[in-house]
């Protein structure tokens, strides 16, 4: 993928592929590692690739900045638009989400929706706690179960993915991602929303992963792949349950009035090309909202948000005055994760800030730090993992002694009134973006030269590590000793992704209390139970393919660890371990006796029994760690 080529709705980049003979299809990978590292010249509101002496390919993206239509996408060649050149410079863009294919109605914002186009997934946002309207004294409607229709596209994506799946990274090129990109636009066009999201994710893992990006993980895409092939299966299934469908994420209601406190800045780098900044508020009654400026752009687009102008209201305010300052809203309209939108009708105006000793603000502090993780990791992540993912990402604060540094994370202790300074719960920092033009990593070096800073920090819960956070900003502790020294100007916190801590906003190190180390710090359950076992086969049946899955059941099991995985008490694992070896394995003949081609549903079922087991007990593992510290501490 070239993040200087602008994003293509998927039905465009799925009909040119299946526009190419079977000759070309063949071709179509090697010439989109090809054309991805061609030079992209822009002028004139038009991208243009030269692929050759007598070729190249324009594309036109609409006002949403994303290549909507087929008619944007021309190639100068005589086999075109039925060409291997259109067709790969298509497959070297980024992929549009739902968001960026709605096209705005203009700078008045007359349909009231946000003129920020930001990517669904890169924008960071915390949920609003709006809750469910009361039901009142009326009986609530039982939900309706999907539509023949939507019950249809849902087969179709399964199937799609179901193959992924079989291939792996290897083989899942752009034809099978192709396919399940024409699944998804139909999936789109059925209104199943989540499917489509969790769909066009997975391609973009795909893609990471085959092209080898830094910022691929292949747990990310795991998770991915488990969440579409969840969804979809009980979709298919005919499953009532209206968080299967989803919601698309513009859908602006109106809020009324309100008066928001800023509360940090976070920058966005996504791996489809979007940069910007996403800043945080809160309001009087502490629920949380955000306003963010996302667009395509990237790493510079992320560096140069930082102080661009807020589109909301009269636009006097950029972003980092609003992340140390206030805003009173009338009409405001909100979007159900809690975005704020900058329709026709809303009014704002700049009000002072709070600090985050006072107000609302100070209570995000007050809150034990082992009962605000316990009420983001509350209640199953598999079955509404949109709600699950949005409560986990909500900001948490807590007050912290810096103990020591293991790697690129920092260890500290939680303060807690009534105990000593470095015996409360454990806590692993790690940082919230390790990309080299934003400032985390260089604020972790400072802040690890210091043990026994204390801090104030702001951050999110990593549910996938042990006990750990990740900062986005970060203040002095309100007693004033030991703790930060920042200038009168950041208005007492430092966002760590922009402000960069010197030597002189930390005290030296004589005047710093001693820390009795880290003592035993305790395992990271995820890393070191033997449930790791069945997490590897997971991740190799998405890297590796179906046939990587079935080698430990053609040496007899010795490789598949199910002996070591009943030793140790997880018997469901193993079962589920052979279970999986078992099916990768099996085929089937034909009335000649002849190999049959391998089920892929059937095997798609049994990755995904395996995948939902491992996320739910490796998720009770993570909860633990937060408590059994706490109470040994």
């Amino acid at each position: 993928m070239n993040a200087e080529l602008p994003p293509v709705a998927p039905e465009v980049v799925a009909a040119a592929v299946e526009g190419l003979t079977a000759r070309l299809r063949r071709k179509l990978d090697a010439a989109i590692e090809s054309y991805a590292a061609l030079p992209v010249t822009a002028a004139d509101g038009a991208v243009r690739v030269r692929c050759g002496e007598d070729a190249e390919v324009t594309l036109t993206p609409g006002p949403s900045g994303a290549v909507t239509d087929a008619a944007q996408a021309v190639c100068g060649c005589l086999l075109a638009p039925r060409c291997l050149h259109r067709a790969a410079v298509l497959g070297a863009c980024p992929v549009a989400d739902a968001e960026t294919l709605t096209e705005p109605a203009g700078p008045a914002g007359k349909d009231g929706k946000d003129e920020q186009h930001g990517s669904e997934d890169p924008v960071p946002v915390a949920p609003d706690a709006q809750g469910d309207p009361a039901p009142g004294s009326e009986e609530t409607p039982a939900p309706a179960p999907p539509t023949p229709a939507q019950v249809t596209a849902a087969a179709g994506l399964w199937a799609a993915a179901a193959a992924v799946l079989a291939a792996g990274v290897p083989a899942a090129g752009a034809v099978p991602q192709a396919e399940l990109l024409r699944a998804a636009h139909t999936a789109r066009l059925a209104g199943l929303h989540r499917a489509e999201a969790a769909a066009l994710r997975v391609v973009r893992g795909l893609r990471g992963a085959r092209a080898r990006h830094d910022g691929h993980r292949l747990a990310d895409l795991v998770a991915n792949v488990r969440e579409l092939l969840l969804t979809t299966g009980l979709l298919a299934a005919a499953d009532p349950d209206p968080a299967l469908v989803g919601t698309a994420r513009r859908a602006y209601r109106p809020g009324g009035g309100l008066r928001v406190h800023g509360v940090c800045r976070e920058p966005v780098i996504a791996a489809t090309g979007y940069g910007g900044v996403v800043t945080h508020l809160v309001s009087e009654d502490g629920r949380w909202f955000s306003v963010a400026d996302v667009k395509p752009g990237g790493p510079a687009r992320a560096r140069g948000a930082a102080t661009a102008s807020v589109s909301l209201g009269s636009g006097t305010l950029d972003h980092a005055q609003l992340s140390r300052g206030g805003l009173l809203i009338s009409g405001a309209t909100l979007s159900p994760d809690g975005r704020l939108g900058s329709g026709k009708g809303v009014r704002a105006t700049p009000v002072p800030g709070l600090s985050w000793t006072s107000g609302p603000l100070a209570a995000l502090f007050a809150r034990p730090l082992s009962e605000a993780v316990a009420a983001r990791l509350a209640g199953p992540a598999g079955r509404d993992p949109e709600r699950s993912e949005q409560a986990a990402r909500e900001l948490i604060g807590c007050d912290l002694i810096l103990v020591g540094a293991a790697g690129d994370q920092l260890l500290a202790r939680e303060l807690t009134p009534g105990r000593p300074d470095g015996t409360g719960l454990l806590v692993r920092l790690a940082p919230a973006n390790g990309h080299p033009d934003l400032a985390h990593t260089a604020n972790f070096r400072r802040l690890a030269s210091r043990p026994g800073l204390r801090l104030r920090v702001l951050g999110r819960l990593d549910p996938d590590r042990a006990a750990t956070l990740r900062p986005l900003a970060v203040g002095p502790v309100p007693d004033g000793a030991a703790t930060l020294r920042l200038p009168p100007e950041w208005q007492g916190h430092a966002d760590l992704g922009y402000d960069r801590i010197q030597g002189a906003h930390v005290p030296p190190p004589e005047e710093l209390p001693a820390v009795g180390g880290v003592g035993a710090v305790p395992p990271d359950p995820l890393a070191q139970a033997p449930l790791w076992r069945l997490r590897r086969l997971v991740e190799v049946a998405v890297s590796g393919g179906r046939r990587a899955v079935a080698e430990p059941a053609r040496d007899g099991g010795r490789g598949d660890g199910g002996a070591a995985l009943r030793r140790t008490g997880f018997r469901a694992a193993a079962d589920l371990s052979a279970a999986l070896s078992a099916e990768a394995d099996r085929r089937g003949r034909d009335v000649f006796g002849r190999t049959a081609e391998a089920d892929p549903d059937r095997y798609a079922r049994a990755w995904l029994a395996a995948a939902v087991y491992l996320t739910g007990t490796e998720r009770a593992l993570v909860q633990a760690t937060w408590e059994r510290e706490e109470a040994h501490a």
